[in-house]
């Protein structure tokens, strides 16, 4: 059975590892260039596929040069590719990022393509139906809708990945049991100061279960409408940051089909989003569930150690 599918972007990404980043119209040799699958819907699947979750990506690719990478790639990860509808004569959604070795962070310049919307098929909504988490990430954002819509009609879960102030979110975002923003979405959003007063604002306005507001290198905070929960960042050697935060949200949808609380939740998604990061490539440095169990005690959070014997 498909526990975790998806709605929303997969992009074609080439990562180029820089020095520095480079002056405006100059030159500059990169240290590395690598092909990898992005997007925060689609890597999200990979995360809980590559830690035990049976996931499906349901979307539109093309079937250019981008369009069959992505499609390999997702199956390379064991993400069924069932529920993808492929289109000739389209051009898919890229992207170009740059890694700088010296600040550890990233910079992305992206082409959406022009592939045709999603329109949800008859399987593709049954897929949602029995599925536990739909994963969405305002992308394909009618499809998304009525997806989500399905979705609280057969008790399947919604996880929403508000990292973008895309046009129309309002509509989605009522929509969400697990609400998980970036610190920069919640502020812009609510108008707030503080990410705690962004939290409350947030569960106020939209009424999910739980909303996570993730901080990068600071961890984060949960709040479940009674008390502000802050789960830490753990330590990691940063090489490759591009696509924690989407391997954050997957970790999430895994964490929760096991039935863990949010809060666990939130401590098991950190510490897979760090050890991410200690490798190149957003789906390639994802861990599998022992090394993160592993990680974790190592980091003092004993309480994991006995998912090993399960």
């Amino acid at each position: 059975m498909i526990k975790v599918v998806g709605i929303g972007a997969n992009v074609y990404d080439t990562l180029y590892t820089v020095s520095s980043y480079p002056k405006e119209d100059t030159k500059m040799r990169a240290e590395s260039a690598v092909e990898s699958g992005g997007g925060p819907c689609a890597t999200g699947l990979v995360a809980a596929s590559k830690l035990g979750a049976e996931s499906a990506y349901i979307g539109v690719l093309s079937d250019d040069a981008g369009g069959q990478f992505l499609k390999a790639d997702l199956e390379r990860y064991k993400v069924s590719t069932d529920y993808v509808d492929v289109k000739s004569g389209y051009a898919s959604f890229s992207s170009c990022i740059w890694l700088g070795k010296e600040s550890t962070s990233r910079t992305c310049v992206f082409n959406k393509g022009n592939l045709p919307p999603l329109s949800l098929s008859g399987k593709q909504k049954q897929a949602i139906a029995d599925a536990k988490v739909l994963m969405v990430d305002g992308n394909e954002l009618e499809s998304a809708i009525e997806g989500a819509r399905i979705a609280k009609d057969n008790g399947t879960a919604v996880l929403y990945d508000a990292g973008g102030l895309y046009s129309g979110v309002e509509r989605l975002l009522p929509l969400a049991d697990i609400l998980i923003p970036s610190e920069e979405f919640s502020l812009a959003h609510t108008d707030s100061k503080t990410a705690e007063e962004a939290a409350k604002k947030l569960f106020q306005m939209y009424s999910p279960k739980v909303v996570v507001i993730t901080q990068g290198k600071k961890g984060g905070l949960m709040y479940d409408g009674k008390e502000i929960k802050i789960y830490p960042a753990t330590p990691a050697i940063v090489i490759d940051s591009n696509g924690a935060g989407d391997v954050f949200h997957g970790a999430f949808a895994f964490a929760f089909t096991k039935g863990y609380d949010y809060y666990k939740c939130c401590l098991f998604s950190s510490a897979v989003s760090a050890l991410k990061c200690t490798k190149l490539g957003a789906r390639a440095g994802v861990p599998y569930f022992e090394d993160t169990i592993k990680y974790l005690k190592e980091c003092g959070f004993d309480e994991f150690e006995k998912e090993l014997e399960k």
